[in-house]
């Protein structure tokens, strides 16, 4: 079958409901949020806090169903967590008690992937991230961009089609957050036919790294508006005149909810 038309990801009337087990009360988290991510995009979700940014991801990570609706990845519906989908999450999430190498080597052993090849693709992306002398570190020795260097390499060892992103780049300070922006896309370079599902608060952030940037509302998360980027990256978000206007309007967009 020819799947080479088919969305990577696709939400299709989505809606999703919490219960709270002490009152009993419920939440709508989302409501009826339909978008598509074509293969190899860069597609960034952004919206304020309590619009549902994470929420999307769970599902699409499989981590939960969704109340209403159907969620997709390469066109079949997803039924729980995959290796077809991996998940790069706000905190580093790393195994403190396990080198660099070891924690990029943990999903391949999971996969029961044989030791040589296992141990020439650590060595691969200890490479693609930039950690070459430290692969017998500890998370406790690296610093904060390191470890999120680390978190990215062993998403993308386990040869994942799709990967998630939940604010990997939040947690950093104003400055390594802008050096790892473009390490994130020289790394991406050379896994062009992953496709990336990217949550951030930051407009900036969404501007310089996305291929589409979808506007979520405040709660219940609706889909306000999809922008197109087709600007080559690097971008100067401070001087190109359509990113400029987007820019603007992003801002409109999102201060509306505030």
């Amino acid at each position: 079958m020819d799947l080479s038309g088919t969305p990577a990801v696709e939400l299709r009337n989505v809606s999703k409901t919490f219960t709270s087990a002490k009152l009993g009360e419920t939440l709508l988290a989302l409501d009826n949020v339909s978008f598509s991510i074509q293969r190899g995009q860069f597609f960034v979700i952004l919206g304020p806090s309590g619009s549902g940014k994470t929420t999307i991801l769970n599902l699409v990570a499989g981590f939960e169903p969704p109340t209403h609706g159907q969620v997709l990845a390469m066109g079949k519906p997803i039924r729980g967590p995959s290796w077809q989908r991996a998940v790069v999450f706000q905190e580093h999430a790393l195994f403190p008690w396990l080198t660099v190498a070891d924690n990029i080597a943990f999903g391949l052993r999971m996969k029961e992937i044989p030791k040589r090849t296992r141990r020439d693709k650590v060595a691969e992306y200890i490479d693609v991230v930039g950690l070459s002398g430290f692969a017998d570190k500890y998370p406790k020795e690296l610093s904060g961009g390191m470890k999120q260097r680390v978190g990215i390499a062993r998403a993308l060892a386990v040869d994942s089609d799709i990967v998630i992103m939940d604010e990997p780049l939040g947690a950093l300070d104003a400055q390594t957050r802008a050096e790892m922006q473009g390490e994130l896309l020289r790394i991406l370079q050379h896994e062009k036919r992953k496709t990336v599902l990217f949550v951030t608060h930051s407009i900036e952030e969404a501007l310089k790294l996305g291929d589409e940037i979808l506007v979520m509302s405040a709660r219940p998360g609706r889909v306000k508006q999809v922008f197109h980027l087709s600007q080559a990256r690097p971008r100067s978000i401070l001087t190109d005149p359509e990113i400029l206007q987007m820019n603007v309007e992003l801002h409109r967009l999102l201060h509306r909810d505030t």
